[in-house]
């Protein structure tokens, strides 16, 4: 994703809309990609920033690297800061503080003319907050949450609007105090949609796969993290579906993966939508972009062994909202995959997934656009 990435020349020019992701994973690119062109659609003028190029002597690189090397290499220290994070209620303050140094680059980054801005990665909305509310930012500032969990770092003081995933995660910004909370739709692909079974059959010729046998989905991101080996092995074991993994960008883990011989193993797909076509559920430990692309296609949705930090507490969170099933143990990992596969507890999953997508933020933005010109900040609390 480029520093400032432009509209196509058929948008309406008059508004614009500034999104700012980072580039630390395909997810938050994904949600920021298919949201601009959502906004695009209605008309809206959109540039995409990563907040990572903001940084300076490249300390948004070094953030990228830190941030993969911890998830990857040591992930027990990433889930200790992250339980600091949402356990000391001056994390998020001390975050901001120490990010002060980054305000004034990250508005000069900022086109005079945005009418909006819409953060989609937690670090974005810690320095769009202060600006906001200090008086140095006229445009409204929306957080579009991408985790499940509405994690203290996600809020801030002086952003308008935080739009959340479910009522579990409203509950959870409220409890931390953010202003302007709204449950609002998911956004994935609009090829994201359940597949009748002709479509099915066409997708697992496309990859390869096995016609007829219960195929699991097993995915970790485009970087390939967390326990994905394990998780390919238990539920081969279990003999209730084959394993199909994605490995991602990850070609070591890809390697150890066909070595191992525990099912068919992919690297980096570049047609997600297909892939999930072929599945009968989804296997996954980040709740991230893809568990949200497999609930659109219709497919329940499990959670196993997931990553420390966000993956737990996204977990949690969509297990509590009845989106997705949190499996804790090996002896349970095979009962949950029949019940999701053919039984009531995959019905009532695929329903709860399919509702998350039934609004589309790219409609309260552009209202709020609508009738932004770029005024000061107090917006409705969402409670109506």
């Amino acid at each position: 994703m480029s520093t400032l990435e432009s509209a196509a020349p058929r948008a309406d020019l008059r508004r614009r809309v500034v999104v700012i992701s980072a580039s630390v994973g395909a997810g938050h690119d994904g949600t920021t990609r298919e949201l601009a062109e959502r906004l695009r659609a209605r008309g809206l003028r959109v540039d995409c920033l990563d907040v990572t190029d903001v940084f300076p002597f490249r300390l948004g690189r070094l953030l990228r690297g830190t941030y993969h090397g911890l998830l990857l290499r040591l992930p027990w220290i990433y889930d200790g800061l992250f339980a600091i994070a949402r356990r000391f209620r001056g994390a998020a303050p001390v975050t901001r503080a120490l990010l002060r140094p980054v305000r004034a680059r990250m508005r000069r980054a900022l086109p005079d003319d945005a009418d909006v801005v819409v953060s989609t990665y937690p670090i974005a909305s810690q320095l769009l907050g202060p600006l906001r509310r200090d008086g140095h930012l006229a445009a409204p500032v929306v957080t579009y949450v991408t985790d499940f969990a509405a994690h203290p770092i996600w809020l801030s003081p002086g952003v308008d609007v935080h739009c959340v995933a479910h009522e579990t995660s409203r509950a959870q910004a409220l409890a931390h105090a953010a202003a302007g909370v709204r449950v609002a739709g998911r956004v994935v692909s609009a090829r994201c949609a359940p597949a009748s079974a002709a479509q099915q059959r066409r997708a697992r010729e496309r990859f390869d796969l096995p016609p007829d046998a219960p195929l699991a989905l097993v995915v970790a991101g485009a970087w390939g993290v967390g326990e994905v080996a394990a998780t390919a092995a238990d539920i081969a074991r279990t003999g209730a579906a084959i394993p199909v993994t994605v490995c991602g960008r990850n070609e070591a883990l890809r390697s150890r993966m066909l070595l191992a011989g525990a099912g068919p193993v992919l690297g980096w797909v570049d047609d997600m939508p297909e892939l999930l076509r072929a599945a009968d559920v989804l296997v996954e430990n980040g709740g991230g972009l893809t568990a949200l692309e497999a609930m659109a296609c219709g497919l329940p949705v499990l959670t196993y062994r997931p990553l420390p930090g966000h993956g737990r507490a996204s977990a949690a969170a969509m297990a509590e909202a009845g989106v997705s099933t949190l499996v804790r143990g090996r002896d349970q990992l095979g009962p949950a995959l029949g019940e999701l596969i053919g039984g009531e507890r995959g019905r009532r999953a695929r329903a709860a997934g399919l509702a998350l997508f039934a609004g589309d933020p790219a409609a309260g933005i552009a209202d709020l656009v609508a009738g932004s010109g770029r005024r000061s900040s107090g917006v409705d609390d969402g409670r109506r």
